[in-house]
C-alpha cells in the first residue's frame, strides 16, 4: 500500500534531511519560527513566493514541493547553486 505524503509534509522532510532546524527555514523565508511550523503541518498555507523560494533553496521542482510530481528532480546542477555570474568586461 502507497501512502502519498501531503505537500506540507515534503517541505518538512526535505529539512530534515538538509539536517537544519525550522528556525533555519523561517530566517531563509523572513517569518517566525512559529509560522514555518505552522506551514509544516498545513494549519497555513504558504505563498506562492514561499514555495519558489524553498524549491530554489532546496534545488527541487516547485511541482514536487505542490505535490503535483513525486519526481524530486534537481532545477539546475549543484556546482552553479551559489555562483554569481560574472559580467564581461569587453
Amino acid at each position: 500500500m502507497r501512502i502519498d505524503l501531503l505537500p506540507f509534509e515534503r517541505i518538512r522532510d526535505l529539512r530534515i534531511d538538509a539536517d537544519l532546524t525550522q528556525q533555519n527555514i523561517a530566517d531563509l523565508l523572513h517569518v517566525e519560527q512559529h509560522t514555518y511550523s505552522r506551514y509544516e503541518t498545513g494549519a497555513l498555507r504558504y505563498s506562492l513566493e514561499t514555495i519558489i523560494t524553498l524549491a530554489r533553496f532546496y534545488n527541487t521542482s516547485v511541482d514536487y514541493l505542490l505535490g503535483l510530481t513525486d519526481e524530486k528532480r534537481h532545477i539546475r546542477e549543484p556546482s552553479t547553486l551559489h555562483k554569481t555570474p560574472q559580467k564581461n568586461d569587453e
